[in-house]
C-alpha cells in the first residue's frame, strides 16, 4: 500500500498535523483510471505487460495504489459489441474483484457524447422533452437496478459525460436551461431512487470539459435549480484548454468553496511520445504538450504527479486518467481500427507494451504544499 494511503490521507485532511493525529476524511481521495477499453482490448489480443510479464491492467491499477475504475455506458451501441450494459457489468465485476470502487459514466447516447456533442440515443431522438426526461430516468433506473441485483452497484454515477452543451441536444450551442434542468434532474432523481432501493449510497457527479467552462456552467445550473448532486467532475487536457495547470487548480478551489461539493479531475492524460506511428493519427500530438513536460515516459510521469499534487493543493478530491488501456490490438470481432490514444497509454509501444513510469503517480508520496509551478 502506498505511503500516501498509509498516512491516512494526512496531506489532504490536516495538512500540517502529524501522522499520529491525522484522521481520514469520509470520502477517499480518488486515484484511478477509465478502463472502458479493457475488455475489448484483451478480447482482441492486446498484451499488457509489467516488467515483461502479462498483467491485468485493472489489477495493476489496484496494485500500484489506485482505488477507482471509471467505465462508460452507451444506450444502444451499434458499431461495437462493447460499452453496453453487459460489457459494463463485466468491467464492474473485474473492478470489484480487485477491490476497487466504480464510477459509472452515462453518456446518454448510442455513441460518444462529449464537450462537442450530446446526440440523444436513436430511440429518444424524436421525443418531446418530458418524454425524453422520463426515458432518461427510466433507463438510468433500469441500469442501476440491474447492476444492483447482481451485486455490482457503482459507488459513483455520472449523469452525463462532458455535458457542456445541452443534454441530448446534439451540437446546439445555446442551452435551454428549462429543458436541460428537466433532463439532468431526471437522471439525478433516478440515482437517488436506485440508491434508496438498494440501501447503498451512490454519489452523483456532473461533469464538464475543461476548467474554463465549469464556473459559468455550474452557475447557470444552480440558477436553473440543478443542485442535487455530490461531486463536480472536470476534464483537463492541455490541448483543448485555455488554462495552464495553475488555472485548473484555481478553478477547483473556487468551485469547492462556492458549491460545497467535492471536485474531481475525472479525465486527464498526457503522451509519452508524439513520434508518428504508421497508419495512426494520435489525438494527443505536439499541440497537446505543456512546455514544462516533454513527451517522454519520464515527462508523462512528471506531468501526472504534478497535476495530481495541484489537485490536492486546491482541495480537490481525486484524479482519474483516461483510457490508459487503449493500445493496439488485432481484434477478433471485425474492428481493425488502431488506437489513436496509444501514445498516452500506460503501456509503451517502444518496450513491447510494458508498463511505463506514469504509474508512479498512483503511489507517489503526495503532501500538501504551498509551492507553485
Amino acid at each position: 500500500m502506498p505511503s500516501f494511503w498509509k498516512a491516512g490521507l494526512l496531506a489532504l485532511v490536516l495538512g500540517e498535523a502529524s501522522a499520529a493525529t491525522a484522521t481520514p476524511r469520509e470520502a477517499p481521495f480518488y486515484l484511478g483510471a477509465d478502463m472502458s477499453f479493457a475488455n475489448e482490448m484483451q478480447d482482441c489480443g492486446a498484451a499488457f505487460k509489467d516488467k515483461g510479464k502479462p498483467v491485468d491492467p485493472i489489477e495493476l491499477l489496484r496494485r500500484r495504489g489506485g482505488n477507482l475504475v471509471r467505465v462508460r455506458i452507451w444506450n444502444n451501441p451499434t458499431r461495437t459489441h462493447y460499452s453496453n450494459l453487459a460489457d459494463v457489468a463485466r468491467t464492474i465485476r473485474r473492478a470489484k474483484a480487485a477491490g476497487l470502487q466504480v464510477l459509472l459514466d452515462f453518456h446518454y447516447s448510442d455513441d460518444w457524447a462529449d464537450g462537442d456533442k450530446q446526440y440523444p440515443p436513436a430511440a429518444w431522438a424524436g421525443l418531446p422533452t418530458a418524454a425524453q426526461a422520463q426515458a432518461l430516468h427510466d433507463y438510468t433506473r433500469h441500469v442501476l437496478d440491474t447492476l444492483g441485483s447482481e451485486g455490482l452497484l457503482p459507488e459513483l454515477v455520472q449523469v452525463g459525460n462532458e455535458i457542456n452543451h445541452e443534454l441530448l441536444g446534439g451540437t446546439k450551442k445555446d442551452i435551454d436551461w428549462a429543458r436541460n434542468a428537466q433532463l439532468i434532474n431526471a437522471g439525478l432523481r433516478a440515482v437517488r431512487e436506485a440508491a434508496a432501493i438498494a440501501h447503498r449510497p451512490i454519489r452523483a457527479m456532473l461533469h464538464i470539459a475543461q476548467p474554463e467552462n465549469a464556473e459559468p456552467w455550474f452557475a447557470a445550473a444552480a440558477s436553473a435549480r440543478v443542485t442535487d448532486y455530490d461531486v463536480i467532475g472536470l476534464s483537463y487536457y492541455r490541448k483543448w484548454s485555455t488554462e495552464p495547470m495553475s488555472g485548473l487548480a484555481q478553478t477547483i478551489s473556487r468551485l469547492k468553496v462556492r458549491y460545497k461539493k467535492d471536485v474531481v479531475l475525472v479525465e486527464t492524460a498526457y503522451p509519452y511520445t508524439v513520434s508518428p506511428a504508421p497508419g495512426v493519427h494520435h489525438l494527443l500530438g505536439p499541440d497537446s504538450l505543456d512546455p514544462g513536460y516533454p513527451a517522454t515516459p519520464a515527462g508523462q510521469a512528471a506531468y501526472m504527479i504534478d497535476v495530481t499534487q495541484r489537485v490536492i493543493d486546491a482541495g480537490g478530491a481525486g484524479v482519474v486518467y483516461w483510457a490508459p488501456d487503449w493500445i493496439p490490438a488485432a481484434c477478433t470481432k471485425g474492428s481493425t481500427t488502431p488506437s489513436n490514444w496509444s501514445n498516452a497509454a500506460w503501456f509503451g509501444s517502444d518496450n513491447s507494451w510494458n508498463a511505463l513510469p506514469v504509474l508512479d503517480f498512483l503511489d507517489h508520496p503526495y503532501r500538501r504544499t504551498s509551492q507553485t509551478r
